[in-house]
């Protein structure tokens, strides 16, 4: 049982595969100084339906990069950095992971949501649904502290990571296919990036 927004809520009720919302459910419950850039539509729309904050970065059809931007802002703040990745996504730019294995900060965390499938586009499979692991991929990348775990164990690995204070962290969290139909974000691109620029105090104006 975990509790956000005042309600207790039942993420991981037994031992098997979840689908992206309760893994995404449980990143609400991390400390408010993390960042988290979730990636392309689906997830970003489903985030934005469970609990919307000013600390989201919501990458609007940037399929592939919030790894690398949510490393960028790791690099160059010393807050907390979560960035939010499909499978599929870092499939298309997996030079991040080596880029991760040799320069993430400590204050950076990648969590991948590995489903097997690209489910903005229509749930067409992915590799790691055959003989990819991107486990081993990160690993051979670099990437010295590498975590792959079932959706209901998201959680509790997530909070390890931040309270290691000594290294970034690479999570895979296995989950099944399948999306919540959620409507668009109502958000306007330019508010999404001045209300994330204030929140980490890079624009004192605002």
């Amino acid at each position: 049982m975990y509790k956000t927004g005042g309600r207790l809520l039942k993420v991981c009720p037994q031992k098997e595969k979840l689908i992206m919302r309760p893994v995404l459910l449980v990143t609400t419950l991390i400390p408010p100084q993390a960042r988290l850039p979730p990636e392309l539509s689906e997830p970003s729309q489903e985030l934005y339906k469970i609990d919307d904050q000013p600390n989201y970065f919501y990458m609007l059809g940037s399929m592939g990069l919030s790894s690398s931007i949510g490393l960028g802002l790791s690099i160059a703040q010393e807050k907390q950095v979560i960035s939010i990745d499909g499978d599929g996504s870092v499939l298309m730019n997996m030079n991040t992971l080596a880029t991760i294995g040799n320069r993430a900060p400590v204050n950076y965390t990648l969590l991948i949501i590995d489903n097997g499938s690209y489910g903005s586009t229509g749930d067409q499979n992915t590799f790691t649904k055959e003989n990819t692991s991107l486990k081993e991929v990160a690993i051979g990348a670099g990437c010295k502290k590498v975590i792959e775990c079932y959706g209901e164990d998201t959680a509790d690995n997530l909070k390890k990571a931040i309270n290691d204070k000594e290294h970034s962290y690479v999570i895979i969290s296995k989950i099944k296919s399948g999306n919540i139909s959620v409507d668009p974000i109502p958000l306007n691109p330019i508010l999404i990036r001045e209300r994330f620029r204030k929140f980490i105090g890079q624009v004192p104006y605002l």
